[in-house]
């Protein structure tokens, strides 16, 4: 990290900016992808047809409000304590959905800039490629698997850990069980001027 005051600080979308009940379930379905796909892969699952990209469509309809804590993320945006931009791996198909966020949000407002996976890239990979591009010294996510990946490509950034009660017990330095406690994580940071 660099020394500076201003926290660049990235956000994943669903889950993490977006309220999401269902995320809670994400360890279950980890543990029966397996079963579902007939083998061990690390890989994240595209959907290709017409169907079950509708099914997709529904599925992310679970992110339905904004976090908790959203409110305080522009606060310190508003105090110029933190840079903020909006990184999520919705594919393509998903963009109409991912704009209307956007408008919801006001998220031209405080975000920096904002993106999603147009391209289609495994999601891991995408966020890989845009905190690198952007440099940023914190990047908030809720799917461990992603972090995982994230943490071993690209240490030189923070990777904040929006977890859930069924994950408790993994340890993991940067874990926090809602975004207001990363928020308060932001502030201490910046408080000590990225010395951690």
């Amino acid at each position: 990290m660099t020394n500076k005051q201003i926290l660049k600080v990235g956000f994943d979308l669903d889950g993490v900016i977006l309220y999401n009940p269902i995320r809670i379930f994400r360890p279950i379905a980890a543990f029966l992808k397996p079963f579902v796909f007939g083998k061990k892969t690390n890989s994240f699952y595209f959907p290709k047809t017409s169907f079950e990209q509708w099914l997709w469509k529904i599925l992310h309809k679970t992110s339905f409000c904004p976090a908790p804590g959203v409110e305080e993320i522009k606060e310190l945006v508003r105090q110029n304590k933190i840079e903020a931009y909006l990184i999520t791996s919705r594919y393509s198909f998903l963009k109409d959905e991912f704009n209307k966020w956007l408008k919801a949000l006001k998220a031209k407002r405080y975000f920096k800039d904002c993106f999603y996976n147009k391209n289609n890239l495994q999601p891991d990979e995408f966020k890989k490629m845009a905190i690198k591009k952007l440099r940023l010294d914190v990047f908030v996510e809720d799917n461990w698997g992603v972090i995982q990946k994230l943490n071993s490509s690209i240490p030189e950034t923070k990777i904040f850990w929006l977890t859930n009660p069924f994950d408790q017990f993994i340890p993991y330095q940067y874990k926090f069980p809602s975004l207001k406690k990363v928020v308060d994580g932001l502030i201490k940071k910046t408080a000590k001027n990225l010395a951690v």
